[in-house]
């Protein structure tokens, strides 16, 4: 076992979590997590930023020892008769594994993340924001049917606080949260639309409006 793997396992058994439970986090599978913690695979930058998330502090000190222990694992492996040969599917995640993003997916009141769903990353961003912004939306009621938007669809979108006209987004008034199509009336009021099978509109005042998730497109769940 390597010193980073060691050094992986040990913060994952104090935070009493096993290893199929952080692969989950990871989005890996578990072998994937076995393979780090037994020295057989080295974590890379991109594998420690998100264990830093994941416990809740920078452990950005474990990659002390990458290149030392990159060099060990290379020169071990000149002795060993029969090398492990990695599949299709290992090479493709590891080629990928830096450019594709683990959105989170949410309910509505943005707790805890329920799933997460792989995106392209380009140039830091994902769909053209910040990777830190977007996310996913669990469609939770049948409020806007009649936008073809139904109650278990996936909705992506970004973070964002300003009011859009004709955007349809998470917002909360009323100390509630739903999604809704926002319509400009002046600079005080907007008319918030719906449609359950017949369209809904009310009247609010932009005080009285906070915009959390702007919509960018639906993904349907037949």
């Amino acid at each position: 076992m390597s010193r980073v793997g060691e050094k992986i396992k040990s913060i994952r058994n104090s935070n009493g979590m096993s290893q199929k439970q952080l692969a989950k986090k990871l989005g890996v599978a578990e072998s994937f997590v076995n393979e780090v913690e037994s020295g057989r695979k080295v974590a890379n930058q991109n594998l420690i930023d998100k264990l830093s998330k994941i416990f809740g502090k920078d452990i950005n000190d474990i990659t002390m020892s990458f290149e030392e222990q990159v060099f060990k694992e290379d020169k071990n492996q000149k002795y060993v008769a029969e090398p492990k040969k990695e599949s299709i599917k290992d090479v493709w995640n590891e080629a990928f594994g830096s450019v594709l993003k683990n959105v989170p997916v949410y309910k509505y009141d943005l707790q805890k993340a329920i799933s997460t769903k792989q995106l392209p990353l380009i140039n830091n961003k994902v769909e053209g924001y910040s990777q830190d912004k977007v996310l996913y939306l669990e469609v939770e009621d049948e409020d806007m049917i009649g936008f073809r938007i139904g109650k278990g669809d996936l909705a992506f979108g970004h973070i964002t606080h300003e009011v859009e006209n004709n955007s349809i987004c998470l917002i909360e008034y009323n100390n509630s949260r739903a999604l809704r199509q926002i319509k400009k009336l002046d600079n005080s009021k907007v008319l918030l639309i719906s449609n359950r099978g017949t369209l809904r509109t009310e009247t609010v005042g932009i005080k009285d409006l906070k915009v959390i998730v702007k919509l960018d497109r639906i993904e349907i769940r037949l």
